[in-house]
């Protein structure tokens, strides 16, 4: 049962399979499953005031304050009025409680964004458009082309060939390239045929929900028959239906059962440490208070005892105290709330405002404003700005967040000649920005607009019909799986596997070499304005061990080739001896495009004699249609014809990293900040971006790679590492060593370990997952935690957590997470400080985040900037407070020596009431908001003085007011000192006293910081001091050098898509019935009786 949004009742049975029915939502019911609302929110408009006020309460500055109000409600204890408790602590609960409430609203705002999106639900043999809230498990609904998948669906059908949809699952995994479900044969048959859909009413028992998202087993029973369920059937939520349609799923998951909401972890409370500082104090203080009053209780009794009795009439016992220890024990509880000042409520408020304050700057700051998508950075939690400032471990996503998603073909190598890059008439290398003049495509009306491209040579050759610069874009068009959509005729659209392809297919579109339509046994290609069909005889699948794909065509003039690409490792074993030459000259090229990051391939071919081909042809499909060693007849096949290759050159494309991301990574790593990628990509992609950004080098001693498939290999490869970093290491001396065979059941801190050089570490996900396990996680924080960089590649969203955790559970470090979809938001949430970057990948990762902002260069800003300045200001506002504060009190501990020990208060009540709040507030927040490091003349600006002034200014004009005759007329009782203050302040040896006290008061400081300065300068002394000498001397502008990395190590393996998709195009699958400009004969964009209309 639910009430106010509370839950009660007994609870639900842990869930151990799950059994629904489509179309019928009365049998789904009965088991209770969660609809497809999520909630993120902690309130609703009946709960917010008692559960914020038992949140708020659980501080213990608060419960202590609730405390003394009852104290002042007891008369024989009171010796303050009830609201110099009261109006504090009302305006920290309003304070806190308007901040919590305005968050949550925001989070209800989300949730309903959310849970509102439209879906058309088949209802009664209709579609009907429902929001996604309303859905439920055993629903069918509809998808269309770019439409967020709503739920976990089991596919049924859609508009593809043999019911085929192609998704995209950048939000579950960071991967863009598309992915191919495929629905069962017997549920294809439905169509989008609403009566049939309607009709259906197949059986589905599946596993239990759970957070695994490449598995899933399950049944499906229809008329009597039982079909087996896979993940390739699944279509998760978080997916993005690309290049199709239209599709129909069952939904079997829904809202918080769906694998993306079991990936997304807990939200946790987050705290920092000064949080935990302040917590302690507090407890320290509460000590230090109890001490006081201990001391004045006990010297209340004797002095009772021993001369009390004299004073009987000056200070008599209060009503029922007979005794002189009696006495002492009120007194005790008197000066608890007379010195309670000590622990003041304000902290919280003016903490609260601090960082309210420096969230602001966060909001306001330009430098860390977006233009391009009018995006400004945002704190979205205000409670972790000085946090920011103790960051030791950064953990990144790489797709989206050190990268932009882009791949572009950037340069390449072909017969021996390097073309990309761009020359002055000096013949000196220039560097290419906005203003580089592009190549000119208009000549080719199927060009893409958004290619560019700036070496002019490369396109004279095209034009000159260069023999291997044709030969090299014919093969960049032909050998590949990339399937085209063409809805008007010329507006071309490549919906590739892998954005590599993509992106080199592209560039052989724009220099003249159109990819055009593809059916299972034809490729069309557009040839200089002419239209060729191949035909395509076979594909030589990709796959991790090959690392390479070719195919085999017969052009229109009857010639055989095999076209290749792949890795340079894999292909320079496979060529003709007559290519050494060319080969050296191609590998000088692909060290330079590597010494820039580049995704490189080698490319090459073979022409085939025609009897030689059809034996093998016959060959290849009796391995084909093999019942055993099918895989190993297949490759032996390949191996055999991919040999004596002739070396065409080579490609090279950029991974575009966002802007700035090298010169970030540099200087966060001066600052000491490790940083960790966590990525779902291949390992080849995955260093590829590493070396790509700086985070791995050449200069490095080792890059270790653990990629053991057993939780013995994974074991040995940690502890060779680590042996190789630091070999004592593994003696009993060591310290580590010793504390760990101490048994204690806590978790121990690993204290940081200093490695014999500079290493880095790239770990596999499946190799993670043995890592994660109880017995060898300390072996990995140790080897980690002594490389500079570590790389997590294909791990899942929730493995990105647990590593977070990990580091969290062993080292006494700040964490961040950083990532941009909603498969980072596990580790945004684990981690300490979660960043969203608001990319390409949707906006859940900001949604979970406590800081945003649109660029991964902005966290330098934000941690470097913002980060510290707000934990210095911070820190500087506790110890001015606290001073102050106890210069406060313990006036009335030593008044107490003066006073009997009577609690007797040196200040009158408003005085004491408005202190904290009013008096001398501003002056502090005025420091801890506007105080810039290593600017000491900040004390003195108009900030400053306005503050300081100010609260003088409003000293004198309340303790006027409250003095003044008026007040005295209205409230007799309470303001009873009427004429005090002209009195006080009319003499002139007052103001003497006033001048002589803060005279005292300042020398001393000042003449410290003078002598300081001289004697022991600061750092901020030091750069104020070579800011001054160079305004008088300005240095020479530095030389702008093109930030390059010199490599003997080329560039990973630029090819990521699935083994198994070169089979799925020759089935024939995954083609529509018809196919655009399937005909032979010549095709120019300039000539009217070749056009065609599209599909």
């Amino acid at each position: 049962m639910s009430l106010f949004g509370l839950k009660f009742g007994k609870k639900k049975l842990q869930e151990e399979e799950r059994q629904l029915q489509a179309n019928n939502r009365d049998f789904n019911l009965q088991f209770e499953y969660a609809n497809n609302s999520i909630k993120t929110s902690k309130y609703n408009f009946f709960t917010f005031l008692p559960l914020n006020l038992f949140e708020q309460f659980q501080r213990i500055a608060n419960a202590y304050f609730l405390f003394l109000l009852i104290l002042q409600l007891i008369p024989q204890i009171s010796s303050l009025a009830w609201f110099t408790t009261v109006v504090p602590l009302v305006l920290v609960l309003a304070v806190s409680g308007v901040k919590d409430a305005i968050d949550d609203f925001n989070r209800h705002k989300s949730d309903k964004h959310v849970n509102n999106r439209p879906v058309q639900v088949l209802i009664n043999g209709m579609l009907k458009d429902e929001k996604w809230m309303n859905v439920q498990v055993g629903d069918i609904i509809k998808l269309e082309n770019n439409n967020f998948v709503t739920a976990d669906l089991l596919l049924l059908s859609s508009s593809e060939p043999h019911s085929l949809t192609y998704i995209e699952t950048a939000e579950l995994d960071g991967e863009t390239n598309l992915k191919v479900k495929q629905a069962l044969t017997v549920t294809a048959e439905l169509g989008e045929d609403l009566q049939k859909l309607t009709e259906f009413n197949g059986e589905v028992k599946c596993e239990a929900p759970n957070n695994k998202l490449d598995k899933f087993t399950g049944t499906l029973t229809l008329r009597g028959e039982k079909y087996a369920l896979d993940n390739e059937k699944m279509l998760l939520r978080g997916c993005t239906i690309r290049n199709t349609e239209w599709c129909f799923g069952l939904v079997i998951y829904a809202g918080p059962d769906t694998k993306l909401m079991q990936n997304s972890g807990k939200t946790t409370f987050k705290r920092t440490s000064i949080d935990r500082l302040m917590n302690v104090l507090v407890l320290v203080i509460f000590a230090f208070l109890a001490l006081m009053c201990l001391i004045l209780a006990i010297g209340n009794g004797i002095w009772e005892y021993d001369k009390g009795y004299y004073f009987q009439v000056y200070l008599p016992w209060a009503e029922g105290v007979n005794s002189a220890s009696y006495s002492g024990f009120l007194m005790f509880w008197s000066y608890v709330i007379i010195l309670n000042t000590v622990v003041p409520i304000s902290l919280y408020v003016s903490v609260e405002i601090i960082r309210l304050g420096n969230s602001f700057y966060i909001d306001w700051d330009r430098k860390m404003y977006y233009p391009l998508n009018d995006t400004p950075a945002q704190a979205r939690t205000t409670t972790l700005n000085e946090e920011l400032g103790q960051i030791e471990y950064i953990f990144s996503d790489k797709t989206g967040t050190l990268t932009q998603n882009i791949m572009c073909f950037n340069k390449c190598s072909i017969n021996g000649k390097s073309y990309g890059d761009v020359y002055d008439m000096s013949g000196q290398r220039i560097e290419i920005n906005e203003n580089t003049e592009k190549v000119d495509f208009s000549y080719n009306q199927l060009a893409d607009p958004k290619f560019a491209f700036y070496d002019h040579s490369l396109v004279e050759a095209v034009k000159l019909s260069d023999v291997p610069t044709h030969r090299f874009f014919r093969l960049l068009s032909l050998c590949h799986t990339v399937m085209p959509e063409e809805k008007k005729e010329g507006n071309l659209v490549y919906q590739a596997q892998s954005p590599d392809e993509g992106a080199l297919v592209t560039a052989a579109r724009n220099f003249g070499f159109v990819f055009r339509a593809r059916t299972p046994e034809t490729i069309t290609v557009v040839e200089m304005g002419e239209t060729k069909i191949y035909k395509l005889l076979a594909i030589l699948d990709f796959n991790n061990v090959r690392k390479r794909m070719s195919v085999i065509v017969r052009s229109p003039e009857g010639d055989l080739t095999l076209y290749c690409k792949g890795a340079d490792t894999i292909l320079y074993e496979l060529l003709h001896s007559s290519c050494d030459s060319l080969k050296e000259e191609t590998t000088e090229h692909l060290n330079e495009f590597a010494g820039e990051g580049l995704r490189t391939l080698v490319v090459a071919y073979k022409n085939l004699d025609e009897d030689y081909f059809q034996d093998w042809i016959r060959r290849h499909h009796e391995a084909s249609t093999a019942l055993e060693g099918r895989e190993d007849k297949l490759s032996e096949l390949y191996e055999e014809i991919e040999k004596d290759l002739m070396l065409l050159g080579a490609t090279a494309i950029e991974d575009k990293l966002q802007d700035g991301v090298p010169q970030t990574i540099e200087t966060l790593a001066k600052a000491n900040i490790k940083i960790w990628v966590l990525t779902g990509d291949k390992q080849e992609t995955a260093m590829n971006i590493g070396y790509s950004c700086n985070l791995l080098n050449d200069d490095m001693e080792d890059v270790f790679i653990i990629e053991g498939s057993t939780s013995d290999d994974v074991l040995n490869e940690l502890r060779n590492a680590r042996k190789k970093m630091k070999p004592d290491s593994f003696l009993d001396s060591d310290e580590i060593n010793i504390q760990f065979e101490k048994s204690s059941k806590k978790p121990k801190i690993v204290p940081d370990e200093q490695a014999n050089g500079v290493y880095g570490l790239v770990i596999t996900g499946h190799s993670l997952a043995y890592a994660l396990e109880g017995n060898l996680e300390l072996e990995l924080v140790r080897t980690a935690c002594m490389c500079k960089v570590v790389i997590c590649c294909r791990v899942t969203p929730l493995q990105k957590a647990q590593v977070v955790e990990l580091v969290k559970k062993y080292k006494k470090a700040v964490t961040l997470a950083i990532g941009d979809g909603a498969n980072d938001v596990s580790m945004i949430k684990t981690a300490h400080i979660g960043v969203g970057i608001s990319g390409q990948e949707g906006m859940q990762a900001v949604l979970s985040s406590d800081f945003s902002f649109a660029q991964f260069r902005y966290l330098q800003r934000l941690l470097l900037v913002h980060g510290r300045w707000s934990y210095i200001r911070m820190c500087k506002f506790l110890k001015y407070f606290f001073y102050k504060n106890f210069a406060f009190t313990l006036v009335h501990f030593w008044y107490g020596f003066f006073s009997g020990f009577s609690a007797q208060t040196v200040y009158d009540e408003w005085f004491i009431t408005l202190y904290n709040l009013v008096y001398t507030s501003l002056p502090v927040l005025g420091m801890s908001l506007f105080d810039q490091i290593g600017l000491d003349t900040s004390y003195w600006t108009v900030v400053n003085q306005f503050f300081i002034w100010g609260s003088l200014s409003v000293y004198f004009a309340i303790t006027f007011t409250m003095y003044s005759d008026g007040m005295y007329l209205i409230f007799t009782a309470s303001f009873p000192f009427v004429g005090t203050a002209r009195n006080t302040l009319s003499q002139p040896i007052v103001w003497l006293a006033i001048f002589l006290s803060i005279t005292l008061c300042v020398l001393p400081v000042v003449g410290f910081r003078f002598l300081k300065a001289q004697l022991k300068p600061t750092p901020s002394d030091k750069v104020l001091l070579k800011i001054k000498e160079a305004k008088k001397r300005p240095p020479p502008p530095s030389p702008k050098r093109r930030l390059r990395r010199t490599s003997t190590r080329r560039s990973g393996y630029a090819f990521s898509h699935q083994h198994g998709f070169g089979a799925l195009i020759m089935s024939g699958r995954n083609m529509r019935p018809k196919s655009p400009f399937a005909t032979t004969g010549t095709f120019s964009p300039n000539s009217d009786k070749h056009k065609h209309k599209g599909l």
